[in-house]
């Protein structure tokens, strides 16, 4: 610029460049440049002067003050060279305003005589001047959250937004927060006057309906997160409906119960219902001991049942196969099979005890059997072989049948001994 200036003052200054004498006829020895400062002060001096001129009459009072500095003369090729130096510094500025930058959080949009053009990603970037371009930047990455029933904290209520009421006509007091972002910025900014207005009073609808669908118990306890899933997608459903460009992230519920004027009453329903719902789990506990308990026992009884049903029934079967054996050789031989039944059936009867006492048929004897001591001795027989005398065939076990042929004792009724001694002797053996 103080180039510029210099070039203009050398095309309006007559001694530049002049190298004649101080009488104008001569040539001045070579010099260099004026000085800068010189030339500022000389440009100062010849646009003061330019304003300051008085009229044509005034040339006395001018010509008093001419004493003090030359005369200022006008040129108009000086002032055209000023003019045309402003308006290029004016030009550069102006196609300097139009460069931008866009953050790494941010989007650019730009404006062409007010219509939407297209968006620029962050950097450096230039557009057209105003008016002809102009340009918005919007955050796109921040997460903004409107509150709902409440300001700043859950004490600072807000009963107008806060109040609703439910589907078996109880009023509740439900305070949640919603978390949203921006998807679209162009449908942000230009399809919708105030975006943010539309979240809240969508997010209000939202919540009012679902509230109003379901039973106070059902919001204050357990449909909590339940609710807050299904405003979250029906805020989706008319945002996206209304083009706003909105992103739902996260619905919060902060703050749910009854009014003050009716808290007292809902408490003490609250812990009636607490107490019931413990109640009902100790029942449920001692069923859960006791049922299973029941029921293996009764399946250990069906078990058994089924086990003595067929134990009995395979019995049944046996006796009956055996029988019709027994009925097919007893028609074969029907003395021999009777004998032979009689000695099984005794040999099954006397199995099972260790003395007899047999009345003999006419006499009224007893017949005394100790079949223990029999059995002993026979075991004493049997095994004096193995210790290294001759070995001896065992006796053999008396059958019933010849028992009664030919009794080891006998008791007559002439005989000294009385029953007392029999019965003693019995005693002994026991």
């Amino acid at each position: 610029m103080i180039s510029s200036l210099g070039v203009l003052m050398s095309l309006n200054d007559p001694q530049w460049g002049n190298r004649g004498g101080d009488d104008g006829g001569g040539r001045r020895p070579n010099q260099g440049p004026p000085d800068l400062d010189q030339l500022w002060r000389d440009l100062n001096r010849r646009l003061s002067g330019i304003f300051d001129r008085k009229r044509a009459g005034g040339g006395d009072r001018g010509g008093d003050r001419g004493g003090d500095r030359p005369p200022v003369q006008f040129n108009p090729r000086f002032l055209g060279g000023g003019i045309g130096l402003l308006l290029a510094l004016v030009v550069v500025v102006w196609l300097a305003s139009g460069f931008y930058i866009v953050d790494a959080s941010q989007r650019g949009l730009v404006l062409q005589f007010g219509r939407y053009k297209e968006s620029t990603d962050p950097g450096l970037r230039w557009r057209l001047p105003y008016p002809i371009q102009s340009h918005e930047l919007v955050n796109v990455s921040g997460v903004r959250t409107v509150e709902i029933g409440y300001r700043g904290s859950e004490k600072n209520k807000v009963l107008k937004e806060a109040l609703m009421l439910t589907d078996d006509e109880n009023i509740i007091n439900i305070q949640f927060a919603v978390q949203w972002f921006l998807n679209d910025p162009v449908d942000y900014v230009f399809n919708n006057r105030s975006p943010d207005d539309a979240v809240m009073q969508v997010a209000e609808t939202a919540i009012r309906e679902i509230v109003g669908k379901n039973r106070m118990d059902f919001v204050l306890y357990e449909g909590r997160e339940q609710i807050a899933a299904v405003a979250a997608k029906l805020m989706q459903e008319i945002l996206d409906r209304y083009q706003t460009g909105i992103l739902i992230s996260k619905v919060t519920m902060q703050n749910a119960q009854p009014p003050e004027q009716v808290q007292a009453a809902f408490d003490d329903a609250v812990k009636a219902s607490q107490d019931r719902e413990r109640q009902k789990n100790e029942g449920q506990a001692y069923a859960n001991d006791v049922i299973p308990k029941a029921r293996g026992t009764a399946a250990r009884l069906l078990e058994e049942a089924e086990g003595y049903q067929k134990r009995v029934t395979v019995s049944a079967e046996g006796d009956a196969s055996r029988f019709r054996q027994i009925v097919s050789e007893y028609a074969k031989a029907p003395e021999v099979t009777r004998s032979r039944m009689y000695l099984e059936t005794m040999q099954q009867v006397y199995s099972n005890t260790s003395k007899v006492l047999v009345d003999t048929k006419g006499q009224g004897n007893l017949l005394y059997l100790p079949l223990d001591k029999l059995m002993q001795a026979a075991g004493a027989v049997a095994a004096a072989p193995a210790g290294g005398g001759p070995e001896a065939p065992p006796p053999s076990r008396p059958s019933p049948a010849a028992s009664n042929e030919v009794p080891p004792q006998v008791v007559e009724k002439g005989d000294t001994r009385s029953r007392e001694t029999l019965r003693q002797r019995d005693r002994e053996a026991r």
